[in-house]
């Protein structure tokens, strides 16, 4: 019988991961909170459920979307920028509950780099180094700690940094934009297709109980990066404000790539 797999999360980068998780001759369920996704779930074979997470509980199915899975990949987007006002801790606990008395045995849980401070010493960022205290970081730690401790399952928490494609890339946000910030600072991306590749890779290796931070190499600064990127692309370059010191940092990926003897398959 094949394994059967559930990715909480079928957005822009989990419908992509379950779509490679079938060709990889996994079973998947996925969940979507729109009902107009579901046709598109079906049609590409995967089990679809309507799963919306609230600070009162799980609305929907959730039992019988984790029914039978073994390995559990979550990818639900904080939205705190959107949404400051969710609960998003609360939330998650109460997805947690459910996952304890599942048949769930292993959790990929998608984090983010940006609970990492930025400085103007640029410094280089490893799975030790000290999160920060901000309310945002804050909240997504709390939330890896919810996982990361629970005895029911093991978690693997990966981090990335920001997640591009060639059609969905920062660099056509930042076009034309003036007076941006941060210049020197460094450049932290990974492409979808490595996001997906090294999932994958966690699971085929069973890499479990361990957090890592994931973004390409090299790390150009800003300026010249996007400044590179939108000449390609030919559009508006974007201006930087230069007078005010830079702030950023550097991601390191060496645990991820010497754990899953991992070669990075887009650079920057």
């Amino acid at each position: 019988m094949r394994h059967k797999i559930c990715v909480i999360g079928c957005g822009w980068l989990g419908f992509e991961l379950a779509k490679q998780l079938l060709e990889n001759d996994y079973q998947v369920n996925g969940s979507t909170t729109s009902e107009d996704k579901i046709p598109k779930l079906e049609q590409a074979n995967i089990t679809p459920f309507i799963i919306q997470l609230s600070s009162e509980g799980v609305i929907g199915n959730i039992e019988a979307c984790l029914d039978h899975c073994e390995i559990l990949i979550v990818n639900i987007p904080p939205g705190l920028r959107k949404h400051p006002e969710h609960n998003y801790v609360q939330q998650m606990a109460h997805l947690v509950k459910h996952i304890e008395t599942a048949s769930v045995k292993y959790v990929v849980l998608i984090g983010s780099t940006s609970v990492y401070d930025d400085d103007e010493t640029f410094p280089i960022i490893t799975e030790d180094t000290p999160t920060s205290r901000s309310k945002t970081a804050s909240k997504l730690v709390a939330v890896e700690h919810l996982f990361q401790q629970n005895k029911n399952f093991d978690t693997t928490l990966l981090r990335f940094s920001g997640l591009f494609t060639e059609d969905r890339h920062p660099a056509r946000f930042l076009s034309g934009k003036q007076n941006l910030k941060n210049a020197d600072a460094p450049v932290n991306l990974i492409h979808r297709n490595d996001c997906i590749g090294i999932i994958l890779s966690i699971i085929k290796q069973q890499a479990w109980s361990t957090t890592l931070n994931a973004s390409t190499l090299p790390h150009p600064t800003k300026k010249a990066y996007y400044t590179s990127v939108c000449k390609a692309m030919n559009i508006p370059v974007p201006e930087f404000d230069e007078s005010v010191k830079s702030k950023g940092k550097y991601i390191d990926s060496q645990k991820l790539v010497r754990l899953l003897n991992y070669d990075f398959k887009v650079k920057l």
